[in-house]
């Protein structure tokens, strides 16, 4: 079966609990002096981060949300949980089968993705279509849920990058449906950076210097395999690790700062594998996603893998 990968309904979910970061700060370890320098230079703030919270009381309203544009008759095919962390529950829970039947989906195939970290989100809507395209009914859908909690400071903190909160997001997917097009994925990955949180000093100090150019070359790449130019993206729909990170980077592109959504930065932080989706939801209840128009969708997972996903917005109604 042939036919373009779209999204019909994109959903994100924040837990209402909003703390300062001065507010984790001494569980996380950090000095006054850390905070000032994740305020003042990397552009942090406030996070969604609620310890009361369960997992998949975090994962499952999104889902939910998204599951109502499923058109009647139709079915799910594949559920995908895609996560940054590989492990999120004990051995004896399956989170990706838990998923499934909570949702009332028992006719499903599901599984996790985790393999690209941030970035599998991506990744796993990318495999959507394909799984879509090789195997299943005419028509079927496929649904990404995304969402995965801030459990302890050793996962909560990135040192001199990111401090991890708490949101979660679900993209019910298909093929040739009237909702946003898929145009083109890419994805670079930088195996000698493999050790992720555990990198030597060194090998920390030569990712930050390659980071900003790999991933523009990634961006530019996914711009020209849609068959675009840059100057044709509307705006890049980013991942919210950090401010200076994305100065760096549309420094090294030479391009307009005014076309990367940043704003979600300083209120959310980094949420794993959902900023997109956070990002994008945040544009469309401000209306600002055009329809017919083009967006980047950009994430970074230590490990290290750089993705880009091309997409061209299609206006549906609530």
């Amino acid at each position: 079966m042939n036919g373009a990968t779209t999204l019909e309904r994109i959903e994100s979910f924040l837990p209402e609990r909003s703390v300062r970061i001065d507010d984790v700060a001494e569980s996380l370890g950090l000095r006054r002096a850390e905070v000032g320098v994740f305020r003042k230079i990397y552009g942090l703030d406030r996070l969604r981060f609620d310890p009361g919270t369960g997992l998949f009381d975090l994962v499952l309203p999104a889902a939910r949300q998204a599951l109502k544009a499923l058109p009647e008759g139709r079915r799910i095919a594949y559920v995908i949980y895609a996560h940054t962390m590989q492990t999120l529950t004990p051995p004896h829970i399956d989170a990706a089968q838990v998923i499934r039947e909570d949702l009332g989906l028992p006719d499903a195939e599901a599984f996790a993705l985790t393999q690209q970290a941030c970035v599998s989100s991506l990744g796993a809507i990318d495999l959507a279509g394909e799984l879509l395209r090789a195997e299943a009914p005419e028509g079927a859908y496929a649904l990404m849920v995304t969402g995965e909690r801030a459990y302890s400071p050793k996962v909560q903190l990135i040192p001199n990058s990111a401090i991890m909160a708490d949101a979660a997001a679900a993209c019910l997917v298909t093929l040739d449906g009237p909702g946003d097009r898929v145009r083109s994925h890419v994805t670079r990955t930088l195996g000698e950076f493999a050790a992720g949180l555990d990198m030597t000093k060194e090998q920390t100090q030569g990712f930050g210097r390659v980071y900003g150019t790999v991933l523009g070359e990634v961006i530019h790449r996914a711009v020209r395999e849609a068959g675009l130019r840059f100057d044709e993206i509307d705006l890049v729909i980013p991942h919210n690790v950090n401010l200076v990170s994305w100065r760096q980077t549309i420094k090294d592109m030479g391009a307009d700062p005014a076309r990367f959504f940043l704003d979600n930065v300083a209120h959310y932080s980094h949420t794993y594998a959902s900023d997109v989706f956070v990002n994008y939801t945040t544009l469309r209840e401000r209306e600002r996603l055009v329809d017919g128009r083009h967006y980047v969708l950009v994430s970074v997972g230590l490990g290290a893998t750089f993705g880009a996903m091309v997409i061209t917005h299609r206006r549906r109604s609530a």
